[in-house]
């Protein structure tokens, strides 16, 4: 017999029982679906978290005052001695893989530009750290030296404060408030885009630190006129990141005083770590989670079995009878065969396109990252075959089996 003969009549047979064909399928259809859906999402978490690493840079590591998080507090984080420019300075003097170094005090204040006002965040910063942060300028310039120790007046602008503020068109040249000190808007940052955490990183504004100190940030504190809030540090690349990290911590705990066996009151992170650390979270949901999906799929192939099972004890007559007209038991075989297969493969197409639709409806309602990974819903349909043949098997080799006289005088 044809194999194309032999799947049209594996088809009026589910036709025949169409209700039941369906409530059999729903177990493939419920395994692909979310198959299709947790891959997509783990492998757009895995890609937004890449790019994260990529914005920061792999070589990027950050100095901040208080201890590192213990048992879910920040010990010491409020009694820290803060960190100063004489720091920086000595970091730079100190270490030759240092490629750059800034420190960065951060508030939020409303700004103003004629009748528009918008609450930002506001980072008082070093010339360095558009380099340092990897942040790149749209139009304009950057800070100059004399600019960051003199306190000028001078900002750079997110784009989202742009559209915010100046309806997309360009603020160069313009004059803004921030917490009615007149800054001139000297650059405009190209947009980064949401950060890893899901805030957008072009709600921002850059001003000289020494400004932010003396104008802005209200922490011009007379015990450490010069403190500089985190430092960021840029290591080359022909260095090890880990190294570096190591030697930073044992020169702040040499430059800070602080005794054997004592506690730190600063930390010295590593963001792309930090990142992978959250990737390899990620990467172990997804596992579990394509668990929970195999084992959807096992338990429709199970009811394929099943429902197989009953069908070829229903037809036991029309076996027999086939058998009796000269029928091979290969084709028994195929017939039973290709009926568990074209279950799975009509399930793993609805179970595909509700896959799709679902992940496409999860982007564009809620802030996960998805990423349709094409090849998946291959390999998907490739399971379901796998899956078809695997559990339609046995069923079709006890139909393929039976004697045909005792089949005929089945009731």
């Amino acid at each position: 017999m044809g194999l194309w003969k032999t799947i049209n009549i594996a088809l009026i047979a589910l036709k025949v029982n169409a209700l039941r064909s369906f409530l059999t399928m729903l177990g493939i259809i419920i395994g692909i679906a979310s198959v299709i859906v947790m891959v997509s999402v783990s492998s757009g978490s895995k890609q937004e978290i890449e790019r994260a690493i990529d914005q920061l840079g792999s070589n990027m590591l950050s100095i901040r005052p208080g201890a590192s998080v213990s048992g879910g507090r920040h010990s010491a984080a409020g009694s820290a001695t803060p960190l100063t420019e004489k720091d920086i300075t000595k970091l730079k003097h100190r270490f030759d893989f240092l490629e750059g170094v800034s420190g960065s005090l951060s508030t939020t204040a409303p700004v103003i530009y004629g009748n528009s006002n918008w609450t930002t965040s506001i980072r008082g910063v070093h010339t360095d750290y558009i380099d340092v942060r990897q942040w790149v300028i749209d139009e304009g310039r950057n800070f100059s030296e004399r600019e960051t120790r003199s306190g000028g007046k001078v900002a750079l602008l997110g784009q989202d404060l742009i559209e915010k503020l100046f309806g997309g068109e360009t603020p160069l040249g313009a004059r803004i408030r921030i917490k009615n000190v007149p800054f001139t808007v000297i650059g405009t940052l190209q947009a980064k885009g949401e950060s890893s955490f899901g805030r957008s990183q072009d709600d921002v504004i850059f001003i000289p630190i020494s400004t932010a100190r003396m104008r802005v940030s209200g922490r011009n504190d007379r015990s450490v006129p010069d403190m500089v809030g985190n430092i960021y540090l840029t290591v080359s690349l022909d260095s090890n990141i880990q190294i570096a990290q190591q030697e930073l911590t044992e020169f702040m705990r040499e430059l800070r005083k602080i005794a054997p066996g004592a506690q730190d009151d600063f930390s010295v992170r590593n963001f792309s770590e930090f990142i992978r650390a959250r990737n390899e979270t990620s990467s172990t949901l997804g596992l579990l989670l394509a668990a929970t999906a195999a084992i959807a799929l096992l338990v429709g192939g199970i009811g394929i079995m099943n429902i197989m099972l009953v069908s070829v004890t229903e037809r036991t007559r029309e076996i027999g009878l086939r058998l009796a007209v000269g029928a091979r038991r290969n084709d028994i075989l195929m017939q039973f065969l290709v009926e568990a297969v074209t279950l799975c493969l009509i399930g793993s197409f609805f179970g595909v396109a509700i896959g799709v639709s679902t992940g496409e409806l999860i982007r564009q309602t809620s802030e996960i990252p998805v990423l349709l990974n094409v090849p998946i819903i291959f390999v998907a349909i490739a399971s379901a075959t796998f899956v078809g043949i695997f559990f339609g098997f046995y069923p079709a080799q006890k139909a393929s089996q039976m004697n045909p006289i005792d089949a005929l005088r089945y009731e």
